[in-house]
């Protein structure tokens, strides 16, 4: 019968306690690095804030903009909002899985994405950076994916992949 190394026994609680708080520090330090890696290299703008909390009114108030509720459901609740920076969206959700349910299937229509816990704020990359200022998050951004119809009318003309041989 194979037994522990010596070193091995009796460290279960606290090494596991040990890894985990090493693993806590780990993931806090590549998040910092993440959001100051997408200020930019040579950035002069100032970190930003914890990320925000709240309802979709309170956050609307700490981002300066008085919120146009446009859904008001149980799993999500939206607002048009409009500040001297311009116009974004505002999403709260009810679970963190609806919300990364939610950003997938938005990130397939491309843009700037300002992500908090159960929250999202959607706009022109300009805006989400100023918005990232007030209530901190961290920007995730997309690329549009084309459904596969060429957005002309049906006009295939000149796409690469249908020349007659």
């Amino acid at each position: 019968m194979a037994t522990e190394p010596e070193w091995r026994r009796g460290a279960g609680p606290r090494a596991a306690g040990t890894l985990l708080a090493a693993l806590l520090l780990l993931s806090g330090c590549s998040a910092d690095g993440k959001q100051n890696a997408a200020d930019g290299p040579g950035s002069d703008r100032p970190s930003a804030p914890p990320t925000a909390t709240g309802t979709l009114e309170q956050l609307a108030e700490k981002a300066g903009c008085e919120p146009n509720v446009q859904t008001d459901a149980q799993e999500l609740r939206q607002a048009n909002c409009k500040t001297s920076n311009g116009r974004y969206v505002l999403t709260t959700f009810a679970t963190d899985r609806g919300q990364r349910e939610w950003i997938n299937e938005a990130k397939d229509y491309g843009g700037s994405y300002l992500v908090g816990r159960r929250w999202v704020a959607v706009g022109d990359a300009k805006v989400v950076a100023a918005l990232r200022g007030r209530l901190g998050g961290t920007v995730e951004t997309a690329s549009p994916h084309h459904s596969g119809e060429s957005g002309d009318g049906g006009s295939e003309e000149g796409h690469s992949g249908h020349h007659g041989s």
